[in-house]
């Protein structure tokens, strides 16, 4: 079950590969994604030292979530994967245009799990004929419903 999604990675990224990796998430965090208070949009993945970590995913807090902690909405968050994976990705990272970009959170087995893909920008012309491809699908598709619900006069 999705909690978010991340939109704009499919539209400017071209994605390689996808991998699943869990989070380090502090009790009042899980709270606020269970009440949907979750934005991904802005995120992304940085390897450091060896570990992943997101940041730019704004979890906002909710107001009865507990008197003591003074939550950060914009906290950095560890991801946690396999150290050869995590090794596997660092070696294509360092190759030329390649990027990690989270996209989207969800549940697995009670837990929020985020989805990481390994992805290479896309050029200007790239979006645009995926923009161009989009609305002809679109498009397409109206034409069919509009060719099914209207009623044959040859008939």
């Amino acid at each position: 079950m999705a909690i978010a999604d991340n939109k704009k990675a499919r539209f400017n990224y071209t994605i390689e590969e996808q991998f699943e990796a869990g989070m380090v998430l502090e009790g009042w965090e899980v709270k606020a994604i269970r009440a949907g208070q979750v934005q991904l949009t802005d995120g992304y993945v940085v390897i450091k030292d060896g570990e992943l970590f997101l940041i730019g995913c704004r979890i906002n807090p909710l107001r009865t979530a507990s008197t003591h902690v003074h939550p950060q909405a914009d906290r950095t968050k560890k991801l946690l994967m396999k150290k050869d994976e995590i090794r596997r990705l660092v070696g294509k990272v360092e190759q030329k245009g390649y990027t990690l970009v989270p996209l989207n959170l969800h549940y697995k087995g009670g837990r929020v799990k985020a989805d990481v893909a390994l992805a290479k920008g896309k050029d200007l012309h790239d979006k645009r004929e995926t923009e161009k491809k989009r609305d002809w699908e679109r498009e397409k598709g109206q034409l069919m419903r509009h060719k099914i619900s209207s009623p044959r006069k040859d008939a």
